[in-house]
């Protein structure tokens, strides 16, 4: 039942963004709701656990892609140990959120998981492409 009212919502949500992106197309909105979406599904998140997981994640996202940003032009190796640092203190973050190490191991994977997807799908997209052409 949980999982019918979370899917129900997130259905909602993807409507609710479609209307407003109509109204003021940005790129990358369809892409970001897809991911919310993603994220929710697979961490199975109640409409109680969303509201606070994705502040703390969105933090961990913004952290993770400035060290990422610093990475290209500092030492590789300190910087490869921030962000093993900063994996560990989100999953301890997570963990308090989602309450089990599995759902907290997974949110810090989840993102790579959909960006996986999400290019295999482009890929399939242009292989139909060629084959058409």
């Amino acid at each position: 039942m949980k999982k019918l009212k979370l899917f129900l919502l997130s259905c909602v949500l993807l409507s609710q963004l479609g209307v407003v992106q109509a109204a003021q197309p940005k790129p990358g909105r369809r892409l970001e709701a897809l991911k919310t979406a993603y994220v929710t599904k697979q961490l199975n998140l109640t409409p109680e656990e969303a509201e606070k997981f994705w502040p703390v994640y969105h933090a961990y996202t913004a952290d993770f892609k400035k060290m990422r940003q610093e990475q290209k032009t500092g030492d590789v190796l300190e910087i490869e140990e921030s962000i093993l640092n900063l994996r560990k203190r989100y999953r301890g973050e997570f963990k308090k959120l989602l309450n089990t190490d599995d759902r907290a191991l997974k949110a810090l994977t989840v993102e790579r998981d959909f960006n996986n997807m999400i290019r295999k799908e482009l890929q399939q997209r242009i292989e139909l492409r060629k084959e058409k052409s």
